[in-house]
């Protein structure tokens, strides 16, 4: 998943913003460090914003000048993903059908938390229905 940032070069430094988070904003002053503060502001938004309960906005392409596709970091992105499959259904539901207990699968939820196995991985997508997919780019 990824999120789109604009750079905008004034009175010497990099000024960054993401178009789908208006919150979030940050500088660098090279573009090199503009692009890591914006990984580390995206990311640290969108944490503490799920944590919180806000949905997250569908991510928008741009192929402007200056946009940057900015990563969600992967333990953020399964924690969304983990909640956004579950569509509804319980979380004691869910651990119950995994054979775990429900603060183990509340920890699956929580991004500043979330450390699955590929194994837990494969157990939920199969209680889900679900295939799993994992790549390296």
């Amino acid at each position: 998943m990824y999120y789109y940032a604009k750079l905008n070069k004034s009175d010497g430094v990099f000024l960054v913003s993401f178009p789908d988070f208006k919150n979030v904003n940050t500088y660098g002053e090279t573009k090199e460090d503009a692009l890591l503060n914006a990984e580390e502001a995206l990311n640290g938004s969108i944490e503490s914003d799920f944590e919180r309960g806000f949905s997250l906005p569908k991510p928008t392409k741009f192929k402007q000048k200056n946009t940057f596709p900015i990563k969600v970091f992967p333990h953020i992105e399964i924690a969304y993903q983990l909640k956004k499959l579950r569509k509804g259904k319980s979380q004691v539901d869910i651990a119950r059908r995994l054979g775990i207990s429900y603060q183990a699968y509340q920890k699956l939820e929580n991004p500043r938390k979330c450390n699955p196995t590929i194994k837990t991985l494969e157990k939920i997508s199969n209680v889900l229905g679900k295939k799993l997919n994992v790549a390296f780019n």
